[in-house]
């Protein structure tokens, strides 16, 4: 599929500039959810965009560095382990998705967003947007967001976690509740980075 025709059908419709947000990290038993905007040049071509779940890290790690590069504008942004336990991880998405699409420095006539929801209790995607589900399949925008998404997040894991807590061994499984991540909890217990609200399962089978 043509990853340019829904952003077509809405500069059709007249909506100028267009941006594509996606989060990443929502399942993790430990860190941030991440989320990223894009605002990228009309039909630019960007060799091997896909969804960044259908790519490998060597290959998301290389379209990184082209989005930032060629992107009319980007912003990324995080909610934490804690903001995640205070509201839960669907108000924590929405939220993340919001301060990205804050952090633009060109102001977005439509946001296109990854997925069916707009909102959480708590909080709201609060510019005009459409949802689409499985848009980091279908749209350029939301494509080149899900990378920024997700590579921010896994090197955030990757260095700045496993500096801070190296005997969970964070770099290996991102925070993904694995039978390693699962090991190290029974062997050490949670850190401060762990989302309490993911554990109760495994805090029930404690002795």
């Amino acid at each position: 599929m043509d990853l340019w025709t829904y952003e077509r059908e809405q500069w059709s419709a007249g909506y100028e500039t267009l941006c594509g947000v996606d989060e990443a990290g929502a399942g993790p038993l430990a860190g941030p959810v991440y989320a990223a905007a894009v605002i990228l040049p009309r039909e630019i071509d960007i060799p091997g965009l896909n969804d960044s779940k259908k790519l490998t890290e060597k290959k998301r790690e290389a379209l990184y560095d082209l989005i930032t590069a060629q992107a009319a504008a980007y912003s990324i942004a995080s909610v934490s382990a804690a903001e995640i336990d205070e509201m839960d991880i669907l108000n924590a998405r929405m939220l993340a998705m919001q301060r990205a699409l804050d952090g633009l420095s060109i102001k977005v006539d439509l946001a296109l967003i990854d997925g069916n929801r707009d909102h959480g209790s708590r909080v709201a995607i609060a510019v005009p947007h459409m949802c689409l589900i499985g848009g980091d399949g279908k749209s350029a925008s939301i494509a080149a967001a899900s990378i920024l998404a997700k590579v921010s997040r896994d090197r955030y894991v990757s260095t700045e976690l496993e500096e801070r807590f190296p005997q969970y061994h964070f770099a290996k499984h991102k925070g993904y509740g694995t039978k390693l991540h699962y090991e190290m909890l029974d062997a050490y217990g949670p850190c401060p980075e762990h989302r309490r609200t993911f554990l109760k399962k495994w805090e029930a089978k404690r002795p």
